[in-house]
């Protein structure tokens, strides 16, 4: 038994410098403060927070036009940085101008991708596949800790039954260093579920304190989230769009109501609206069962069925500000929208290819 106590204490010993190793390293780097606005953005809520001050930025300064029920028009294509331009590349790409589409296609466009993949070299953010990784090393020690009380237990009865002398049980012998690994493997875990490391709160924090007389509405929502946008409207519509792509809710009975997407990370600031920030070799989740993959410096080759890049075609509506009785077709040019206000086209079937670039075409509308 003395063998087996040493055997423990030196698994234990090296399972727990082995995870204590690798988080300190995974959170480490050279840090340094943050270049913009976007950065801010992207270590206080990820994609989303960074899509959200860019289009607060737009819409402030009158270059985008955002209305309901959820449609993004482009009133003047000048952008002045590669963020803005992705909106506007987005938006291209996706004539019918819904929000939360816009919002998930910016979100996976590389020029957001690479805002994290640049944190991440500083040391401001870890990768999320890196933090997966260590959360499993975690969730190992502190499973093999727990599961091994119950064997040492077993040992001990079984050793105190075939000695007649006694001896300090060898539960007890072993227990300190199980619920060292116990906890070190908790608080590891813990410490390693987080995506902002401390280099990174200080940067936000030293950008906050030199930049927060700033009151235009990109540092508002980079800093502060959505809930600080002086405009009201545009506040509830980006919302609206936040929450389409949120985690599931719980209806009034208590089961869980399910979520038109399963996007995943958090925006805190948001109302806990969630995304993923798609690094190398991880894949991208989004709305319309679509699929994407990351390769490279953080780029991202997006299939996203029935989301950012679908267009309508074949309908017609009787003029440009006519518009479809559907949720998510679109007819006509930018100023079209979905829902209905001046005329509306009914009873119309149309089928979408599940691609980046679907075409939705309907097999019967009138005017």
């Amino acid at each position: 038994m003395d063998l087996l106590v040493v055997l423990v204490y030196l698994a234990g010993a090296v399972g727990v410098t082995l995870v204590i190793t690798r988080v300190v390293r995974t959170r480490g780097g050279p840090g340094g403060p943050v270049h913009d606005r976007y950065e801010v953005a992207f270590l206080n809520g990820g994609p989303a927070r960074v899509v959200d001050t860019a289009l607060a930025a737009l819409q402030a300064d009158g270059r985008l036009a955002i209305g309901g029920p959820g449609i993004v028009a482009v009133v003047r294509p000048t952008a002045y940085d590669p963020v803005e331009r992705a909106v506007l590349q987005e938006h291209a790409a996706a004539p019918h101008g819904a929000l939360h589409h816009l919002r998930l296609g910016v979100m996976r466009h590389p020029a957001v991708q690479e805002i994290g993949d640049g944190l991440a070299a500083r040391g401001l953010v870890v990768a999320p596949a890196t933090r997966r990784t260590t959360a499993r090393w975690c969730g190992a020690l502190a499973l093999a800790a727990f599961a091994l009380f119950p064997v040492s237990i077993v040992l001990t009865v079984i050793d105190l039954a075939g000695s007649p002398e006694f001896r300090v049980p060898f539960v007890f012998k072993v227990a300190p260093m199980l619920f060292a690994a116990l906890i070190t493997g908790i608080v590891c875990g813990s410490v390693a579920a987080r995506q902002v490391t401390s280099a990174g709160r200080r940067a936000v924090l030293a950008y906050g304190r030199e930049h927060g007389p700033l009151a235009d509405a990109g540092h508002l929502v980079a800093l502060h989230g959505l809930r600080a946008l002086p405009d009201p409207v545009l506040r509830e519509q980006l919302v609206a769009a936040a929450r389409f792509y949120g985690p599931p809710r719980r209806n009034g009975r208590g089961g869980r109501r399910p979520s038109p997407s399963h996007f995943s990370s958090s925006d805190a600031a948001a109302l806990g609206v969630a995304t993923e920030w798609c690094a190398t070799n991880s894949s991208c989740g989004g709305g319309g069962g679509g699929s994407s993959s990351c390769s490279g410096a953080g780029t991202c080759s997006s299939g996203c069925g029935g989301s950012g890049g679908s267009s309508c075609s074949g309908s017609s509506c009787g003029g440009s500000g006519s518009s479809c009785g559907g949720s998510s077709s679109s007819c006509g040019g930018s100023g079209s929208s979905c829902g209905g206000s001046s005329s509306s086209c009914g009873s119309s079937s149309s089928s979408c290819s599940s691609s980046s670039s679907s075409s939705c075409s309907s097999s019967s509308s009138s005017s």
